[in-house]
């Protein structure tokens, strides 16, 4: 008799047979062919978002002030090099080798034009270091997208061209900030650009990740990078940027429809970096296709007529100032809304003392300033203090013109030390209210700061943080904060910004010189 077999048994002696020969010849899934040699790809990072109105500029000392420039970019917490590791493992015919890198900037954004002899110290460094270690078949560039240089127009795409000029034409995939200032110049030198969609920046790690995707589909000859730029002609504030409010979020989404409707498409939109004062200001678009300049193009004009169809909605919104602010964020707390984060947006140097001057005034009470920069008080006070000391001292006011009057503390001293790696201070008066003092701008980004410093968040009635939008993560979106308040407090971040003194931005760029 003959036997019959359930179909399921065929299933099953299909899936067996499947996994033996994955097993016998694994390389034939994934990344590599057997024998398919592995790809060099050379990993750098150079990164830095500088304000040009802030007046200090950013020198040696300042990419040092963490420790001299390394290769160890490979451990150093960066989510877009993450990203393309973690890709790259996956596929595994990538070799990736660490080039020498700066660390860090002191200071971040509060610091002004780069000096030409730093960028030329770390740009220099890494061509050298890509000439002792290779050759290579590709490199990857974790850059911002907004670094200005004083004396040099469009830095990133000189640090492509420096680099290719050692490494010759191989692929240079690029990933940026959802902040840069970027036009023709950068994909004109490099291969791919990747920019974030989402801020607060949760996809640095994908755009990495899909660097290294089409690196490797490059490098088989199955991708051939084709892009488009395109500039809108719109300058928008920071605090506008956020992408989980419309308009922000409707461009980014209408980019992702392209993205999933459109095969091998990847469509970046930075809505660039308003406070540095160069010729490439405002949003971006920039498309990558696998050897299709038309859908290249089409995709572009697109999104580039779309992003100045909503201009108005996205860049001519009206904040409180700084009193109806606070008097907006106490008015909150007695109507049980606490706690009320004030965001100190246009705070660019980390000094500005407005928001703290008006809070005393208007008599609130259980507030805490997340942070507030005076390294002059910080260094007097380790001097001739020690903690759980009363104290009357000076404190903000002075690290540039927009930074108010000093404010006159009397309290005592709760803590001093280090938070991460800077040094810091807290200091308690009145009814339960705090300063917390750091040598630099410090952009508190959650509520990890406060136990270490001995305060209870969540029993504060009002913070105050030095943020424009990336706090929303850490205090909107976990259910933390009971109302959020965005003050229009002077400083070289307003969302005003036909205030500032731009020489060198475009003369039709709206809503600054071109009006509806």
């Amino acid at each position: 008799m003959e036997k019959t077999f359930h179909p399921l048994f065929h299933f099953r002696q299909t899936l067996w047979l499947v996994s033996i020969l994955l097993f016998i010849f694994p390389a034939t899934i994934g990344c590599t062919n057997q024998g398919e040699k592995k790809f060099r790809v050379a990993v750098a990072t150079f990164m830095h978002e500088t304000c040009t109105f802030c007046p200090d500029s950013t020198t040696i000392a300042d990419w040092e002030y963490y420790g001299p420039p390394a290769r160890d970019v490979l451990e150093r917490h960066n989510p877009y090099v993450d990203g393309f590791k973690q890709m790259a493992s996956e596929f595994g015919c990538l070799e990736l080798v660490p080039v020498i890198s700066p660390e860090r900037s002191r200071g971040g954004s509060s610091k002004s034009w780069i000096t030409k002899k730093a960028f030329d110290k770390y740009t220099n460094l890494m061509a050298e270091d890509l000439r002792k270690q290779g050759p290579f078949d590709g490199i990857y560039l974790a850059l911002h997208g907004a670094m200005a240089v004083a004396g040099l127009a469009n830095p990133e795409a000189e640090i492509v061209r420096r680099l290719r000029k050692v490494a010759g034409k191989i692929p240079i995939m690029i990933t940026l900030d959802l902040h840069g200032n970027e036009d023709h110049s950068l994909p004109d030198v490099a291969d791919a650009v990747f920019i974030v969609k989402r801020y607060p920046h949760y996809d640095s790690a994908l755009q990495g990740e899909r660097a290294a995707r089409i690196m490797v589909k490059t490098l088989r000859g199955h991708y051939k990078p084709t892009m488009a730029t395109r500039k809108p002609g719109i300058i928008t504030p920071s605090v506008f940027q956020g992408t989980g409010v419309s308009p922000a979020m409707d461009i980014m989404e209408r980019a992702r429809r392209w993205e999933c409707r459109t095969n091998d498409a990847y469509v970046s939109v930075a809505f660039g970096f308003a406070y540095a004062d160069v010729p490439n200001v405002g949003a971006t678009v920039m498309v990558v296709t696998n050897n299709d300049q038309k859908l290249a193009d089409k995709i572009a004009d697109d999104m580039s007529e779309y992003i100045w169809r909503v201009r108005k909605e996205f860049a001519g919104k009206k904040l409180p100032k700084t009193k109806e602010g606070v008097a907006l964020a106490i008015k909150a707390v007695k109507e049980g809304k606490a706690p009320v984060v004030i965001a100190d947006h246009s705070d660019r140097t980390g000094g500005s003392s407005w928001i703290l001057v008006e809070l005393i005034k208007q008599g609130a009470k259980n507030f805490c300033i997340t942070t507030l920069r005076d390294e002059k008080a910080i260094d007097k006070i380790k001097k001739s203090y020690r903690m759980g000391e009363p104290i009357k001292i000076d404190v903000g006011g002075y690290t540039d013109k927009f930074a108010g009057d000093p404010v006159t503390i009397n309290g005592k001293i709760t803590f001093i030390g280090k938070y991460n790696r800077d040094e810091t201070v807290v200091l308690s008066f009145g009814s339960n209210n705090h300063v917390i003092l750091t040598e630099h701008l410090m952009q508190i980004t959650n509520t990890r700061i406060f136990q270490p410093l001995g305060i209870d968040p969540a029993g504060l009635d009002i913070i105050v943080l030095k943020s424009r939008v990336h706090f929303r993560r850490g205090y909107y979106e976990n259910g933390f904060a009971g109302s959020i308040f965005e003050v229009d407090a002077p400083g070289w971040g307003p969302a005003d910004l036909t205030s500032l003194p731009y020489k060198n931005i475009p003369k039709d760029i709206y809503p600054i010189y071109r009006k509806d």
